[in-house]
């Protein structure tokens, strides 16, 4: 197919071009539909003439729908639009930007999301189907068990995800780890819950606390069904995370002002299971905890961590360095631009 491509560019390369501008309006009216002419303008820096044009040509193929509160993709645009995806990243170089970003991070394998989702929200919406495709097509038959962490990047990834289970393969998702004080709908449990039922697998829940004193995590150590459900954790094929800034994670955790200060001082970028990582990737704070540890992560043959946003770049650069080699990261555009700033492709 490359080859058909490049031959149909040498003889007439202003109709990749019409595709390509075409293929980029569109997705922008499915990012933030319903969407005016002029705003849209702005937003892909055409003019409102040139976008006029091509927006009636895409109305007259009944690709998109023109109202008063905007344009948006009918449904025949909407399956032109996800036709094109695959094509458009693999025609602009997508894959080999993933493939120079795993060689950077010594990892896998990585898989670059278009857009950033910084700035839309379907970006990051976009990885729960992402996501299915990745454990559909890496995750033998059998029984799986899926450790999967908590966060709100996790919870819009849980709530995108879709159909997973066949025939001969059952998957049961388990919390990695145990709740954080946080709202209810972004912990582990609850992301375990809502993958589960997305995907039409099952779950169990961990019903501790992630962070308890010495004594108080002997104690839970010896219940009945804390012991079942790390039994499961232990025995987890495959594990879903998320990265997060460590500053962040560290108030939304409730840490002490005195602990916040010295994350600072010591320049923590990242956080992921419990531990704080430098620039370096080096740890510099780990919260005791219940459940997943990173030490544990070398031995789970399927590791898919997921974050994206520019914003991002420097915390997934630091934790990676601690991740095992077996790691899939699913990024998207901003993170994986703004970490090979300066790359050669």
């Amino acid at each position: 197919m490359d080859r058909d491509i490049e031959m149909i560019e040498r003889i007439a390369p202003d109709i990749i071009q019409v595709v390509e501008e075409r293929f980029r309006i569109l997705r922008n009216i499915y990012w933030m539909q319903p969407v005016g002419r002029r705003t849209l303008s702005m937003k892909i820096n055409v003019t409102e003439r040139s976008l006029r044009t091509e927006t009636e040509f895409l109305k007259q193929q009944n690709l998109i729908d023109v109202s008063k509160s905007g344009m948006a993709l009918t449904d025949d645009g909407l399956s032109v639009y996800r036709g094109l995806e695959s094509f458009m990243e693999s025609h602009s170089g997508m894959r080999k930007k993933e493939r120079k970003l795993a060689e950077l991070l010594n990892i896998e394998h990585c898989l670059i999301i278009p857009g950033d989702s910084d700035k839309e929200i379907k970006v990051l919406e976009h990885f729960g189907s992402v996501l299915t495709d990745v454990l559909g097509s890496q995750l033998p038959n059998g029984d799986n068990v899926i450790a999967v962490m908590g966060g709100t990047t996790m919870e819009t990834v849980a709530k995108n995800m879709q159909e997973l289970e066949t025939p001969r393969r059952h998957n049961l998702f388990v919390p990695a780890r145990g709740g954080v004080g946080e709202t209810i709908n972004i912990q582990a449990n609850s992301i375990s819950g809502m993958m589960a039922e997305k995907t039409g697998g099952d779950f169990k829940v961990l019903y501790v606390p992630e962070q308890v004193s010495h004594e108080t995590y002997e104690i839970l150590l010896q219940e009945p069904t804390v012991q079942r459900v790390l039994h499961l954790i232990e025995k987890a094929n495959c594990v879903v995370h998320s990265i997060g800034q460590a500053l962040r994670m560290a108030k939304r955790r409730g840490m002490a002002a005195e602990e916040l200060s010295m994350l600072k001082n010591k320049n923590a970028v990242a956080e992921s299971f419990g531990y704080f990582f430098n620039e370096d990737g080096d740890v510099v704070y780990k919260i005791p905890r219940i459940g997943l540890q990173l030490k544990d992560l070398k031995h789970i043959p399927y590791v898919v961590a997921v974050a994206g946003g520019k914003h991002k770049a420097k915390a997934i650069q630091a934790y990676i360095k601690n991740a095992p080699a077996q790691t899939w990261l699913l990024t998207d555009e901003g993170a994986a631009n703004q970490i090979l700033k300066g790359e050669t492709l």
